[in-house]
């Protein structure tokens, strides 16, 4: 028989190598978690950040920029269609933009997979970068989502219908959008091409959207009194404070397109800025000498043209590349905004296709040259020259235009026949704000 002291002294020290043993376990178990899991703080801190400077883009800086160009009884309509667009495309990506975009890797598109975001929990990871959550990876690029329709709105502005905007909109973006973001930052494959150099949307957002904002702003047809009567912007403050807005905010689209908190991030955001500086002092510069006077639109404007042709080449020129992109995304940009519009009278009110589309375009071709350790650039993948690197970016670009450009007619021909792209005549006259949402922006 053993003694009673002896069985609660045994027990004890059972209870005690237990205790030990789960303490050790669990310890282990913390230890593997930490080793094997990929989530950087940093990098989802930094990302976050740049989901919220991207949004800060769209609403208020882009709504801003837009508002301010328009006349004064279209001002409600810009903010309008800047929040609604915010608000609806934000949900089709979760719907089903999102898994169009960012899934699978055959066929021309994206599958339905993760359609209202299946299967995505908070522990989970975007394959190609799982230093961050995918919560995060489907915010920060749902952002992108939303401002890439966001900026052709102003090609047509003060005369399409709101209805007609928001279908053509939202089925543009599946239809064009989806599978070039698919193509170029999913696969990395974009219609054979391989090697494509677009870190945040030269390609995917600028040239896209700049092509639909040239073709719809011809279909639905110039404003009335265009080209005869001037149409001056209403309050270049707004404006001025939008670009300010737009220029802070790329920090967060072209920096946080690295999808780190690291050096690459830190050149990103560097030779964005000096583009837009570039570009600014350049379009000023020929303003000066053009009609004797540099103007405040002109330099905001500048500063735009200079942010959407560094968009595609941050990731790869140094100071020097930004520099020369954004001198010439000056020069062309004003020449396409200031002569060939004129001279090809189509109605593109707001200067989309000429500052975006064109800008875009510049950048997308330039990034070729200038990534050249010559020019103080980072190089190019395995196997390519310059030579190779630009002619795959001339193609790439080539196929967009024509992508987006077949997709627009098509798409606006069909709600033409149905619900009608453009308010009628009195209703122009009296203004989108009150024809269309019955408000006015100002009290007499």
């Amino acid at each position: 028989m053993i003694h009673p002291a002896l069985t609660r002294r045994g027990r004890g020290n059972k209870l005690y190598y237990t205790a030990c043993a789960a303490l050790c376990y669990a310890s282990t178990s913390l230890h593997a978690a930490e080793t094997t899991t990929t989530i950087q703080s940093g990098d989802t801190a930094w990302l976050l950040t740049s989901t919220a400077l991207v949004l800060f883009m769209m609403i208020p800086g882009l709504a801003l920029f837009y508002a301010g160009l328009v006349r004064t009884k279209n001002v409600l309509s810009i903010f309008m269609q800047c929040f609604a667009l915010t608000a609806v495309l934000s949900l089709v990506w979760l719907v089903c933009g999102y898994s169009l975009s960012f899934t699978g890797d055959g066929g021309c598109i994206g599958t339905l997979d993760k359609i209202f975001l299946k299967g995505v929990t908070p522990t989970s990871t975007y394959a190609a970068y799982p230093n961050i959550p995918e919560h995060l990876w489907f915010a920060y690029q749902m952002m992108f989502f939303l401002i890439t329709p966001g900026l052709f709105i102003g090609a047509f502005a003060e005369r399409m219908k709101f209805s007609a905007i928001m279908v053509f909109s939202t089925l543009w973006s599946l239809l064009v959008y989806a599978p070039t973001c698919w193509g170029v930052w999913h696969k990395m494959e974009f219609f054979g091409l391989k090697n494509v150099i677009d870190l945040a949307g030269g390609i995917v957002v600028h040239i896209t959207a700049g092509v639909a904002a040239l073709v719809a702003c011809i279909m639905v047809g110039p404003r009335k009194g265009f080209p005869q009567q001037q149409m001056m912007p209403h309050n270049l403050p707004f404006t001025i404070a939008g670009a300010g807005m737009l220029w802070v905010g790329w920090f967060g689209f072209n920096g946080g397109s690295q999808v780190a908190a690291n050096g690459s991030a830190a050149m990103t955001v560097v030779v964005t800025h000096l583009s837009a500086s570039a570009a600014c002092v350049v379009w000023s510069i020929i303003e000066k000498i053009k009609v004797g006077k540099p103007s405040a639109l002109g330099i905001a404007t500048g500063s735009i043209a200079g942010l959407a042709a560094i968009t595609p080449a941050s990731g790869k020129v140094g100071p020097i590349g930004a520099i020369c992109i954004g001198s010439i995304s000056a020069l062309v940009c004003w020449f396409f905004c200031a002569k060939v519009k004129q001279k090809l009278k189509y109605d593109d009110s707001l200067d989309v296709f000429g500052v975006h589309g064109v800008g875009g375009f510049i950048g997308t071709i330039l990034v070729a040259i200038f990534a050249s350790p010559t020019f103080g650039g980072l190089g190019y993948a395995d196997g390519m020259t310059m030579a190779s690197q630009l002619t795959t970016q001339l193609l790439a670009s080539l196929y967009t235009i024509v992508l987006s450009g077949v997709v627009s007619v098509v798409l606006l021909k069909i709600i033409g026949a149905t619900i009608g792209l453009r308010v009628d005549a009195e209703q122009e006259n009296q203004g989108l704000d009150l024809a269309e949402h019955g408000e006015s922006g100002y009290n007499a």
